[in-house]
């Protein structure tokens, strides 16, 4: 396998064609080897347009929805960001050439362990990975100014939007199976939010996810 031309037709056949057009996205898949971050058993799959197996009913995003997450968030230097699951560290150390800091919290200490190695080994240190469950909030270093769950929720939770500072941005996957939609949300003021929605999907859940409250009649 010829892993640069393998990576350059990952780019322009998947994630260009999804309207992934910043070049400051695009160059840090470059840059930043997802292949180094997958699985051995696994690493052939790394530039397959799917999601790839972490092991303890995880995964990491098709490549083409972690560079839309990218794009979407319009993530500054001076951005302060939590990222709710770490998986393997990967969409940490795209998150991490973008911003200032990322909290990272992984409820699976395998996966915090996993991610942390691949971190250190490609020299990234503006990381924080912390275990916990953040599937309902974490707002241990809020306000933040960037927030990404990196999977499914069925129902948001307030805690999250509560977390974000005046100008933060918000990616979430909201909703059930076979009906989840990608959304970026944005605190526009104290207390206020603006709701753009992406596109439809579909992906594993957070562990602990809220639940929709269920009526008995």
């Amino acid at each position: 396998m010829n892993l640069e031309e393998t990576r350059l037709n990952m780019v322009t056949q998947q994630i260009r064609t999804w309207n992934v057009l910043d070049d400051s996205v695009l160059d840090l898949l470059y840059k930043i080897r997802r292949e180094e971050f997958a699985l051995p058993a696994n690493r052939a799959m790394a530039f397959v347009d799917m999601e790839i197996p972490l092991g303890y009913g995880q995964v990491m995003l098709a490549p083409k929805m972690e560079a839309r997450i990218l794009q979407e968030l319009h993530i500054k230097k001076t951005d302060k960001i939590l990222e709710v699951g770490s998986g393997s560290g990967y969409l940490a150390a795209l998150l991490a050439e973008k911003g200032a800091h990322v909290y990272s919290v992984e409820i699976v200490p395998e996966l915090k362990t996993m991610a942390e190695n691949n971190l250190k080994a490609h020299d990234i240190t503006n990381v924080t990975i912390e275990q916990g469950d953040a599937a309902q909030g974490w707002s241990k270093h809020g306000p933040y100014d960037v927030i990404v769950l990196t999977a499914s929720t069925p129902v948001l939770p307030d805690a999250f939007l509560q977390s974000l500072n005046p100008g933060g941005r918000l990616f979430a996957i909201v909703g059930e199976d076979p009906a989840m939609e990608a959304s970026l949300i944005t605190c526009v003021a104290p207390g206020e939010y603006t709701t753009k929605k992406l596109f439809e999907t579909s992906t594993i859940p957070l562990i602990n996810a809220l639940q929709p409250t269920k009526f008995v009649f």
